[in-house]
């Protein structure tokens, strides 16, 4: 099986913001390894494993471009090539203050009110990149729930190969798979304290464009170049 490539955001390592995703989430997406997860008010160790377990396969990020299989004459050396000439055009965007919120069944970190040049990087993303992709595959289909889309979205799906972009594009930063009503609570109450520190003492920027591989179906999203923003 091919791999598939993905175009994200995630704080550069080592950073305050990484270091708490990082250790939410139990995994490093740089060294595909694992970390000791922190212990939680009111979620206990195993409880918060299996929480998590969803996005850990896929490291603390937000999604600029979703994974895509590329077209047969494109290689990953083209993908990071262009990559790399888009991010010298986009200039970094500050992202304010981070909150945790529930969107629909699961917990994320989302912006408190949407920034300027947001949503216009995250349009370039997908437009600039969409050459490389590859058609959907059946597979591709049935795991986007083609059924459960609005027209817009089965639009989107079919142009994009992704249903939530564009005017539809939500940024997040997802910390756990999908939750009960008062789990969800529990998480949100968990994270709320050291989400606020961070906004104190070390502001998100969105400055850098990530390169992720999944080097077969289902194995764990390595993080494998990052592109800095023109300042």
């Amino acid at each position: 099986m091919k791999p598939r490539y993905a175009i994200y955001f995630a704080p550069a390592p080592k950073s305050p913001w990484w270091e708490f995703g990082s250790h939410w989430l139990g995994r490093d997406e740089c060294l595909n390894s694992a970390r000791v997860q922190h212990a939680m008010n009111d979620i206990e160790p195993v409880e918060l494993h299996e929480i998590t377990a969803q996005p850990r396969r896929y490291g603390f990020h937000a999604t600029l471009k979703a994974p895509l299989s590329l077209r047969d004459n494109y290689s990953a050396a083209d993908l990071t090539t262009q990559l790399q000439t888009l991010a010298a055009t986009l200039k970094p965007v500050p992202l304010g203050p981070m909150q945790a919120v529930a969107l629909g069944n699961f917990v994320a970190l989302v912006p408190t009110d949407v920034p300027d040049g947001l949503m216009a990087l995250a349009a370039s993303c997908v437009t600039e990149l969409d050459g490389f992709r590859a058609p959907l595959s059946d597979a591709d289909l049935r795991r986007r729930r083609v059924e459960h889309l609005d027209a817009r979205e089965q639009e989107l799906l079919q142009l994009f190969g992704y249903p939530y972009v564009l005017e539809r594009y939500r940024f997040h930063l997802t910390l756990t798979g999908p939750l009960a009503r008062p789990t969800a609570q529990r998480v949100l109450q968990a994270v709320a304290q050291h989400v606020a520190q961070l906004n104190a003492t070390a502001p998100l920027v969105l400055d850098r464009l990530c390169l992720f591989v999944e080097p077969a179906p289902g194995l764990p999203l390595q993080r494998v170049a990052d592109m800095a923003l023109r300042t």
